[in-house]
């Protein structure tokens, strides 16, 4: 069979330059680490390992979404930390107000220093969060959620919604509190509180009321103590009932599961009211103003003073039980802090799954590559040498 010049270097040339496809193919695994090139090199595992980035992918997000949960969460706890601390300084200022020894002077210095908590709270109220949006204003977080009226009594103008984000697939995590659960509700676990009536005339006051037996059928009602003169006995009756009672000062009365105990004289027509927490003041902003506004004015009388010490028993059980409501709410807030340590921890191991499994699809492993690199290497340059001698070659050689 005749074999032509030009048939022996092709076929040469061709298989030197398979033989250097070969050898660089094996260098370029070298250089980026990876076995799969080309979804060509394994079709397979090219496939498997598209699905594995994606998946790694759709996960990293929800990392980079709980970063910003967390920063939401740590910003809003922070706040709610000041807020409780403010809360507590001025309970501290209402027993130091409760003090019968101040004068009017010394009780004005205490709503000095109310009005500046009260001012505290309402900036921090209207907290944002370093890139222009209120945490407290649900999702109406591009204005102040509290606002000052006329009179200088606070408003909420945010909605009742709470923000969320997805942390996870299955996870959709609320990432803020409106103002309205936090400044102006009170925790379900909340008892009584009783105020007496602004047009007393009159100097009882109260203590209390304290809970003897929450399984009473009539726990849970709102009461209303009114008293009367009648025969020219002073009595009370409740919820304006036919029945009147003959009062004792210094006596506590019971009703409903409840035990309230009363001091001086009541005049007819006086009352006082009692209900379930969440049926009465409610909002920290009312309960601090009308702390300064009831410290600010004159307690010369006995009906003064009695007013007093009644407003301020009612400021102190509104206070303890806004402070227990930021608590709960800043438990919930570090909760779901915690909540997004674990669900990071979940995160990260899967993470690491992926990796590995990438790995194993399309990582090049060195020790097999390095002893096809030499292998690829000796064929090429066996191919070379070949094609120099066998083009060097020719029957003239042959002749003598």
């Amino acid at each position: 069979m005749r074999i032509s010049t030009l048939t022996m270097f092709e076929r040469n040339a061709s298989s030197m330059n398979r033989q250097q496809s070969e050898f660089l193919k094996v260098g370029q695994q070298f250089a980026s680490g990876k076995r799969v090139l080309n979804p060509s090199d394994d079709p397979q595992a090219a496939s498997r390992a598209v699905g594995v980035s994606q998946a790694k992918a759709v996960t990293q997000q929800y990392m980079d979404a709980r970063i910003t949960a967390r920063n939401a969460l740590s910003q809003e706890e922070n706040v709610l930390n000041s807020i409780g601390d403010a809360i507590t300084s001025a309970k501290t200022l209402m027993v130091q107000a409760a003090n019968g020894t101040l004068s009017d002077a010394d009780r004005g210095s205490v709503a000095s220093e109310l009005r500046s908590i009260y001012e505290t709270i309402f900036g921090q109220a209207n907290a944002t969060d370093g890139n222009g949006r209120y945490l407290f204003g649900g999702y109406q977080d591009n204005s102040p959620p509290f606002v000052k009226g006329a009179g200088g009594t606070v408003s909420y103008e945010g909605d009742l919604n709470t923000r969320e984000q997805r942390v996870d697939a299955s996870r959709l995590m609320p990432v803020g509190d409106n103002g309205n659960t936090i400044f102006r509700s009170v925790h379900s676990s909340a008892g009584y509180v009783a105020e007496a009536n602004a047009g007393n005339s009159g100097n009882v006051t109260f203590k209390g009321p304290l809970v003897l037996d929450a399984a009473d059928p009539g726990y849970g009602n709102a009461f209303e103590v009114s008293f009367s003169v009648s025969g020219g006995v002073l009595g009370y009756s409740l919820d304006g009932g036919a029945t009147t009672q003959p009062y004792k000062p210094g006596e506590a009365i019971t009703f409903g599961g409840l035990s309230l105990t009363l001091e001086g004289t009541p005049a007819a027509g006086d009352s006082i009211k009692l209900a379930p927490a969440k049926d009465m003041n409610t909002d920290l902003f009312a309960t601090l103003e009308k702390a300064i506004a009831a410290l600010d004015s004159p307690s010369g009388g006995a009906r003064q003073q009695a007013a007093l010490a009644n407003t301020l028993n009612t400021v102190m059980r509104e206070l303890d039980n806004s402070l227990d409501n930021v608590l709960t709410v800043r438990a919930s807030a570090g909760a779901r802090l915690n909540e997004l340590d674990v669900v990071d921890t979940v995160a990260g191991n899967r993470m690491l799954n992926y990796e590995q499994t990438l790995s194993d699809l399309v990582d090049l492993d060195y020790v097999q590559a390095a002893s096809e690199y030499s292998l690829r290497m000796v064929g090429l340059q066996a191919a070379q040498k070949s094609f120099v001698d066998i083009q060097g070659m020719s029957l003239f050689n042959f002749l003598r």
